[in-house]
């Protein structure tokens, strides 16, 4: 199953399995189609399409540019659907370039952990409604779908939450994009596009406050790692004793010189899936856009999403000594070798958070997150970085590699 595991935006190895290449989003769907009924969104050419799951928690689990043929951009996990392989107690990592989630993974409000148990790997466990549960098919179309999910979820303080979640994915056309960027793509690019509107109802009886902990709506965009590839993230200018620290950087220990950089306006990440490192933004700190670019495929992806700056959010660290309602809107992960020796991917995550759901009983709090890929040259690629970042591809080539 190795052999699955392309990276990239250009990969030419042949699968005995089907008629499209391993990397190829037709391989990719009809591997899907092996286990599932999967929901595939597209415009008329049939060359944007996404493969959406409701069997596998409404993931968006790859899209592509270039019709079946092209590169499947998302990341999957192919190891994980072997039915002969033992499951993971602690998550399904089945991958998906963009899921729904509900936080905080850590601290006192925390709904991964069990009440009162030490917050470590062996205690950590992932609510069953967004990782094992089918969730419903409210509505689908020809380039979108509406799906919702009703569960219940314990948290660290032992509070029961009753929730609905419900979620729509959009593809989204030339003039949808050049509206949410400002930017006219140049028409060399091969580009898709789309937008998930994700909202959290409030089904209890009482009402989700800082006494009784609370939840927000968490989003995970799952993407290939390359040899080359950094994460950039624009973050807000000003003095650390009024805005604090530009990043957080310490999630899993301190992360090396060579593997983080901060810039006058941009911080990078270098996600080759070779250290496990994650960084975080506050709300005062982030602009509501990531990304990441992989040079050797040719590929950058965007991602923005809804932000108030004045709004709370929550600490999703594994520390219950942290004050639970300080923490981060926006984080990138880059994958690699656990303790153990023994790798999860290796994958790359650029995340979002909402607000904390502060929410009377049938009170509703929403959070739209949208994902752009665009392939192709590097100077039309650098017309893309310049107007969103303010940096040419050529200077992000030289971050990490000077």
């Amino acid at each position: 199953m190795a052999a699955l595991l392309s990276t990239g935006c250009r990969q030419n190895t042949k699968s005995n399995m089907n008629e499209y290449e391993a990397g190829a989003f037709g391989f990719d769907l009809q591997f899907l189609m092996q286990t599932d009924t999967p929901i595939v969104l597209s415009r008329a050419d049939g060359r944007e399409q996404l493969v959406v799951s409701a069997k596998y928690q409404g993931k968006v689990f790859t899209s592509t540019a270039e019709g079946m043929s092209g590169p499947s951009l998302g990341y999957i996990n192919h190891r994980v659907f072997d039915p002969l392989a033992e499951p993971n107690p602690h998550i399904l990592a089945y991958g998906g370039e963009n899921r729904l989630w509900i936080g905080p993974e850590g601290g006192r409000f925390s709904i991964f952990f069990e009440p009162g148990v030490e917050q470590v790997y062996d205690n950590w466990f992932t609510p069953a409604p967004i990782d094992s549960e089918p969730w419903s098919i409210v509505r689908s179309a020809a380039s979108s779908v509406d799906l919702t999910k009703t569960m219940e979820v314990v948290n660290y303080l032992g509070a029961r939450f009753s929730l609905r979640l419900d979620r729509s994915v959009a593809l989204l056309d030339a003039e949808g994009i050049r509206r949410a960027l400002g930017i006219t793509p140049s028409p060399s690019l091969r580009t898709v596009a789309y937008l998930t509107d994700n909202s959290i109802t409030n089904l209890n009886d009482f009402e989700w406050t800082p006494a009784t902990g609370t939840i927000c709506i968490w989003m995970l965009d799952m993407f290939k790692v390359g040899p080359r590839s950094l994460t950039i993230v624009p973050f807000a200018r000003g003095a650390e004793e009024e805005m604090g620290n530009v990043a957080t950087t310490d999630y899993f220990g301190p992360i090396p010189h060579d593997r983080y950089a901060e810039g006058d306006s941009l911080v990078f990440l270098k996600t080759d899936g070779r250290y496990r490192s994650k960084i975080g933004l506050s709300p005062r700190r982030a602009k509501g856009i990531a990304a990441n670019y992989d040079p050797d495929a040719g590929h950058l992806v965007v991602a923005t999403f809804d932000m108030d700056k004045n709004a709370a959010y929550l600490n999703q660290e594994w520390s219950v000594s942290k004050e639970p309602m300080v923490g981060d809107v926006l984080n990138a992960y880059n994958d690699g070798p656990l303790d153990d020796g023994s790798l999860m991917g290796p994958f790359l995550e650029l995340e979002s958070d909402s607000p904390a759901a502060l929410l009377k009983p049938g009170q509703q709090l929403s959070h739209r997150h949208c994902v752009y890929h665009f392939c192709g040259s590097d100077a039309a690629l650098s017309e893309i970085s310049q107007s969103l970042f303010g940096i040419s591809i050529t200077q992000l080539k030289e971050i990490f590699n000077p």
